[in-house]
């Protein structure tokens, strides 16, 4: 669901890579960072210009399936998604109210939100 390899949307076939260097790692494990991109994402807090950048892509990326999107964004999503799941649904859980109210992706990617969970 929250793309921290964050992501910004253009005209070409992929979303530019600007972002791609993010350490997706040093987010995860920092709570204050993941909060704060958390609560960038859910329009409780201040955006950094990546967190701007992702909060601004995430709808079309959940919409279109991450078509347009990197190979390291489609890495550090699966690897976000691993780590909310299974160790802070409760920030899955808000993120999913936000941008999922309806259930339309939890059901579309209901397999793979099962093959991570206990995967951390």
């Amino acid at each position: 669901m929250a793309c921290v390899a964050v992501t910004w949307a253009r005209p070409e076939s992929t979303y530019t890579d600007k972002w791609d260097n993010i350490n997706v790692d040093e987010i995860l494990g920092s709570n204050r960072l993941l909060k704060g991109y958390v609560d960038c994402l859910l329009g409780k807090g201040r955006c950094t210009p990546d967190g701007k950048a992702l909060k601004e892509t995430l709808p079309d990326a959940l919409e279109h399936e991450c078509v347009k999107c990197t190979g390291k964004q489609k890495s550090g999503a699966d690897k976000v998604i691993r780590h909310l799941v299974n160790k802070r649904p409760d920030l899955w859980k808000e993120l999913a109210v936000k941008y999922d109210p309806d259930n339309i992706y939890q059901a579309r990617y209901k397999d793979k939100i099962d093959a991570v969970k206990g995967s951390a």
